[in-house]
């Protein structure tokens, strides 16, 4: 080891963080989706089926226009969110933890595979909380039995609790223990508890053996995880230098055939521990390797490519699986916000509460960024891009090669920038560089669990930039910023400035009210003043980008439309679902279900304090809700038209209660406007104008969160508009 490695070692063994933890938990997060792209195409194809396709394989076996969400992801990136919604310490729960899921995951779509009871570990585990069997009974084996219980989910969605954990596999198994019991037991928890383990080990360790060695401590010595992993690398030691003679034993020993179930882990398990033996270390030939055995390649090769990124760092994962991903991750959870990310915001998030469970201040340079006090596309994790794309127009027929790519020559905070060039350029036509706030089906080449979006941007709120040209371009060059609205494919433009040359500028504009926008796009536009003989590139420089303040726009249902994806995953623009039929009807909003409340969302997770109306036509039934403040399936408001001529303002907390009514004569058929201004934790309800609740939640409040509609009770209502101003 190197000097600087040892001091590192050296701090964790004081309990200290290690000095390049937020880059590692980076390059981690990052070989995580690396993994799960590269086996994502080819899951469940076996070794022989791949050979016969690939020969040998050496990198991407697919292209994608963009890769779509992924259970493999998904699931660690919301279940982390218990940290912050109940505790960070290790007080927290098994049940605590499947509340998260229960929050966070659509009710039967999107997120992870809906397989049907006993078939799906998840789904199992689902229904059982949904119905009152809280974890850990309910990924128990007593619950489920072995073969539902010992599937691979466990370790598949426990890569971000090796990461908060630096340098301590015991505290990183606890955490997976927890987590992998909400949907696992026996085998497949054991899994979870390693995988963790050995993540966490990778801060400090570059031995493999040891890694493994020391990770197997965390599970019972008895276990089958613990014997197929020794036989494993007894045979490693014994033969280490071909892999196939290793994969022929684990078929032979631990194959598929042995298991019962879908998908078990043992046999999975069984190819990471080859992957990272015979990968010596390496990222691409670990990972390779991983993809070749087969199976389920996409969550094996995904664990595998988080413990050799964090074991090797930014510096050990080649470009060429870099380019592709562009920082940029879809999810599919019930928050349409949440499921448009970057990699750098997801490493900030998890290093954040590394920080906070270890109770250590962040390093001075990053500590604004993991606070959320610095812009939010920042350029700092080395090679970043904060999945920012190119564009141009043109008004003659010419060919602009764009590209980009993080530096550090020049930067106006911190270290580094996005340096953006175009080639070939003509004097007047338009080069932008931009972030997508929004995405379509035709974005995607598949409908990989149902991803579904609300915009992350909004009329009303305001983007900031600070951009610089080099000096020696040798033309000049005006700038602006702009937001594309997708409904309309129209561009609104901020104030244009010329720019200083070899200087920074701060670019700013506040995007006006609107009404039947979606802004799916937001970024800098670039126009050079050169005559028709230049023959240069256009270069600059985004040292920063930012979004914020609060909305203001209305949205009329019949300017909405129908996203298609495939025959069966149609979603209305704009909006997630929890449960129901959500589409469009006669022009308007239509939702019903047969039982349980019917609900979908949109807006920003984040907005506080706001005044949120709709149109609401009751149909059928006698339960129809706007809600308000909406952080999942499972933590929001609603306020209604009601049984007995009342309105209700209802608080879902696992389940709705009543805050407070008020008589209010309504019939079906009718159309009535419903209002709720939401500041603080103070509320006041109108119906057609008249007031008819006010309201002090002095329990636990929901203080942010998204807007939506919802009914009750097989009821069924129809929307014709809405409009958020923030207050």
């Amino acid at each position: 080891m190197s000097q600087l490695e040892l001091n590192q070692v050296a701090n964790v063994k004081k309990g200290r963080i290690p000095a390049n933890y937020i880059e590692k938990v980076y390059a981690g997060w990052l070989g995580k989706v690396i993994g799960v792209r590269h086996g994502g195409n080819v899951e469940g194809w076996s070794y022989e089926r791949l050979e016969r396709a690939y020969g040998e394989i050496t990198g991407y076996l697919h292209e994608f226009k963009n890769f779509a969400a992924d259970d493999d992801t998904n699931g660690p990136m919301f279940f982390l969110r218990a940290l912050e919604d109940f505790t960070h310490t290790s007080e927290i729960t098994a049940e605590q933890m499947g509340l998260t899921l229960l929050n966070y995951a659509p009710d039967g779509h999107g997120f992870f595979w809906w397989g049907g009871y006993g078939k799906s570990t998840e789904h199992t585990a689902y229904l059982n909380l949904k119905n009152g069997i809280m974890a850990p009974r309910s990924g128990s084996i007593e619950q489920n039995g072995h073969g539902v219980a010992e599937q691979i989910g466990g370790q598949i969605f426990i890569d971000v609790w090796g990461l908060i954990a630096p340098g301590k596999p015991t505290l990183a198994a606890e955490y997976a223990e927890k987590i992998a019991s909400v949907t696992h037991d026996g085998n497949g928890k054991y899994g979870g508890m390693f995988i963790a383990a050995c993540i966490a080990q990778a801060f400090v360790e570059k031995d493999i053996e040891k890694i493994i060695e020391t990770c197997l401590s965390v599970i019972p010595a008895e276990s089958e995880y613990t014997r197929m992993t020794k036989d494993v690398v007894r045979f490693y030691k014994e033969n280490p230098d071909n892999w196939r003679d290793c994969f022929k034993f684990v078929q032979a020993n631990y194959g598929y055939d042995r298991y019962p179930g879908v998908c078990h882990i043992i046999p999975n398990s069984a190819v990471i521990v080859l992957s990272l033996l015979y990968g010596e270390g390496d990222f691409s030939k670990s990972i390779n390797i991983c993809n070749m055995c087969g199976w389920d390649t996409d969550c094996n090769v995904a664990n595998v490519g988080t413990i050799i990124g964090v074991r090797n760092g930014i510096e050990g994962i080649d470009e060429s699986w870099r380019k592709p991903i562009n920082d940029f991750l879809c999810c599919s959870s019930v928050i349409g916000s949440l499921n448009i990310v970057d990699l750098p915001w997801c490493a900030s998030y998890i290093s954040k509460l590394g920080y906070l469970i270890a109770d250590e201040e962040a390093p001075a340079e990053w500590a604004e960024i993991l606070e959320g006090k610095a812009a939010r596309f920042h350029f700092e994790y080395p090679g970043s891009t904060h999945a920012f794309r190119l564009d141009y127009d043109s008004d003659i027929n010419v060919h602009v090669t764009g590209t980009i790519q993080n530096t550090e020559d020049y930067s106006a905070t911190g270290k580094r920038s996005l340096k953006v060039i175009f080639d070939s350029i003509q004097g007047g036509d338009a080069y932008r560089v931009f972030h997508k706030t929004y995405y379509k089906p035709e974005d995607f080449n598949d409908s990989r669990y149902d991803p579904s979006f609300s915009p992350i941007v909004y009329p009303g709120q305001s983007i900031e930039a600070k951009v610089r040209v080099p000096e020696n371009l040798g033309i000049g060059v005006k700038a602006r910023l702009y937001m594309k609205d997708g409904n309309k494919g129209t561009y609104h433009y901020g104030n244009e400035e010329t720019m200083k040359l070899d200087q920074f500028c701060t670019l700013s504009y506040t995007i006006p009210a609107l009404q039947d926008v979606h802004i799916e796009e937001v970024g800098v536009e670039f126009v050079p003043i050169a005559d028709r003989y230049y023959t240069g590139s256009l270069i600059a420089y985004l040292d920063s980008f930012h979004f914020s303040g609060t909305p203001d726009y209305k949205i009329n249902f019949k300017n909405e439309r129908m996203e298609r994806w495939t025959p069966l995953h149609l979603e209305v623009s704009q909006i997630t679902y929890l449960r129901g039929i959500w589409s469009l009807e006669d022009g308007e909003l239509s939702g019903s279900y047969h039982g349980e409340p019917a609900e979908c969302y949109t807006g920003d997770r984040e907005w506080r304090n706001y005044q949120f109306t709709a149109e609401v036509k009751p149909k059928l039934g006698e339960h129809h809700n706007i809600q308000f403040r909406v952080q999942g399936g499972i933590r929001s408001y609603a306020v209604g038209l009601a049984p007995n001529h009342e309105v209700v303002l209802y608080k879902n907390e696992n389940g709705y209660r009543s805050l407070a009514s008020s008589s209010y004569l309504w019939d079906e058929q009718q159309s009535y406007q419903l209002m709720v201004e939401a500041k603080e934790n103070h509320f006041v309800v109108y119906v057609n104008g008249d007031k008819v609740i006010e309201y002090t939640d002095q329990d636990h409040p929901y203080l942010f969160g998204q807007v939506g509609f919802s009914n009750f009770n097989g009821s069924h209502t129809h929307y014709t508009g809405f409009s958020v101003k923030g207050l």
